[in-house]
């Protein structure tokens, strides 16, 4: 029990506790109608910060919650027993802020005060999931030296300066691979100015600091497929990413062919935009069409320009006056070089039909279709084509052109030869990647040997690095996932995730990491909470805003 005064105008407060002999002077005062926010510190009470109240004015009694320095809760209660007065003033001098964070790995929450090392390890007696030919094989190890996986089987022999991890009863399979995200961008995916935006690129925009980094390695997930939203018929150029939580931005970029997004339907013809939204071409399914044409025609002349000026003799093409560079027309040159790829956002089938025609046409390669939830109405056609389709297991309904969904696609494309992923276009989702998948075998019977290709090598397929990851097999990067249990399973959670060799998620090393970050915020609060209310300093409340109290 404490003795609670306060003096002052109603607005205006003052006030000290007290416990026995000891007292101390409230800070930060703060009074709202009925409602009451103070702090202060009394060592006499064998707290080292502050405790703050936050409590309500009914008829005689004070009752709230009270923040302990340590970041926990507790009610109190107080009840009046006298009128107002006047109580002096302690004048108690705060010592100054100290800095008690530290530097880290990227600068903030669960970061690496070092970037994690190469570290040479032999998972032993796993069931291991290669995503290869192998399947999942029972009492396995995996062997990786130098960033590398250099065996798997049973009983491998133990190298010198090896590391050995017991994983008798876990799972282990490749890196989660992510083929459709919008994780790690500054600001927006989309350009949505023009209809065709193809000089833009999310390469030059990649945000290393994202949270969602490390969230995502807490799943499992090693890289991610990083592309242009879908508000444009060609929209900006995409980059590939490993989850290389604490680098730099090009730190994070994983070498593969180069892509480009373009998109289909009701977005780029600005179906749900609004009244605002409705003098941009193209504004029908039609015009979509002539507009991505007109883009390669103009494209096509744009490189047949720069070829005649090119073939020129030196000391005439001194005397000539270049082609006008264009950036958008440049990247489409390189897509009809084919040494760029288009990963197209559609629905329909008639669309994606359109444009794997259109590229035949004019020589380029749709290389997937995101989405692409009747998909499974063209399956023989795309496999013909050598179109991949990274698609949801259960999305529909949530928009006209989506309501021909059905759950089946992923297993019917995957039964006619067509490179199937399933994909999250969502940084919650892409939390629960196998779990999404294993919804096919629910629905479609699908194996798990196959439902887990759809989150490891069909991605790195689409993506065109499979020779380099997304699956266990010698050779490729050690990009691997420890599972506590099946990983299909919604009970099971990933208890480490590598990417070449290194080791960016530890689940006991995070949850360490949960309690050093409540005791660090806790302390940090206490430092500003003791710090505001002086003269001339505004005060804080609890969500660190300034308050008007000027003690």
């Amino acid at each position: 029990q404490f003795g609670l005064s306060l003096t002052g105008k109603p607005l205006k407060l003052k006030g000290e506790v007290s416990v026995g002999q000891d007292s101390a002077k409230l800070k930060s005062v703060q009074v709202e109608s009925n409602k009451i926010q103070f702090a202060f510190k009394l060592d006499t009470l064998g707290y080292s910060g502050l405790l703050r109240f936050s409590g309500r004015l009914a008829k005689d009694t004070l009752a709230g919650d009270c923040i302990m320095p340590d970041g926990s809760w507790q009610e109190w209660r107080a009840v009046r027993t006298a009128a107002f007065g006047p109580q002096p003033d302690t004048g108690k001098v705060e010592p100054p802020l100290e800095m008690i964070s530290r530097q880290t790995f990227p600068n903030k929450a669960y970061a690496f005060e070092a970037a994690p090392q190469l570290e040479n390890v032999l998972v032993r007696n796993a069931t291991i999931w290669t995503s290869e030919a192998e399947g999942t094989l029972e009492h396995a190890d995996l062997l990786v030296v130098d960033g590398k996986i250099t065996a798997v089987g049973a009983d491998l022999d133990f190298p010198d300066g090896v590391r050995e991890i017991d994983a008798a009863g876990k799972h282990v399979t490749a890196g989660i691979i992510d083929a459709h995200s919008h994780i790690a961008i500054a600001g927006d995916v989309n350009e949505g100015s023009e209809a065709i935006t193809s000089e833009v690129r999310i390469g030059d925009v990649i945000n290393p600091n994202d949270i969602s980094i490390y969230r995502q390695l807490a799943a499992g997930v090693t890289a991610s497929h990083l592309l242009h939203g879908s508000a444009n018929p060609i929209g900006g150029q995409v980059i590939a990413i490993k989850l290389r939580w604490g680098s730099s931005a090009d730190e994070l970029v994983l070498e593969a062919p180069p892509t480009i997004k373009f998109a289909l339907g009701e977005n780029v013809k600005q179906s749900n935009w609004g009244e605002k939204y409705n003098t941009r071409y193209p504004q029908t399914r039609m015009g979509v069409e002539a507009i991505i044409r007109d883009a390669f025609q103009a494209a096509k002349e744009y490189r047949e320009a720069w070829d005649k000026f090119s073939g020129l003799p030196q000391n005439e093409q001194a005397r000539t006056i270049p082609p006008r560079r264009d950036l958008e027309l440049e990247a489409l040159v390189e897509v009809l070089a084919s040494r760029m790829y288009v990963a197209c956002h559609a629905y329909v089938q008639s669309e994606m039909l359109m444009l794997v025609r259109l590229a035949q046409e004019y020589g380029f390669m749709v290389r997937s279709f995101e989405h692409g939830l009747e998909a499974y109405k063209i399956a023989p056609e795309l496999a013909e084509a050598g179109v991949g389709v990274a698609t949801f297991p259960d999305w529909w309904a949530y928009k006209f052109e989506v309501y021909d969904a059905i759950p089946h696609n992923a297993a019917l494309l995957t039964e006619a030869g067509v490179v199937t992923a399933i994909k999250s276009d969502s940084p919650e989702m892409a939390r629960r990647l196998p779990q999404e998948a294993a919804k096919s075998i629910m629905y479609a019977d699908m194996t798990p040997a196959e439902v887990i290709k759809l989150v490891t090598i069909n991605p790195a397929r689409i993506l065109m690095v499979d020779d380099r990851i997304g699956s266990l097999k010698p050779g490729k990067d050690a990009d691997f996932v420890i599972w506590n249990g099946h990983p299909l399973s919604i009970f099971s959670l990933p208890e480490q995730t590598w990417i070449e060799g290194r080791k960016y998620f530890d689940i006991s090393t995070d949850l360490q990491m949960r309690e050093d970050l409540q005791t660090e915020k806790s302390a940090l609060i206490q430092k500003i909470l003791s710090k505001s209310g002086k003269k001339g300093k505004p005060a804080l409340n609890d969500s660190g805003e300034e308050s008007s109290a000027d003690d």
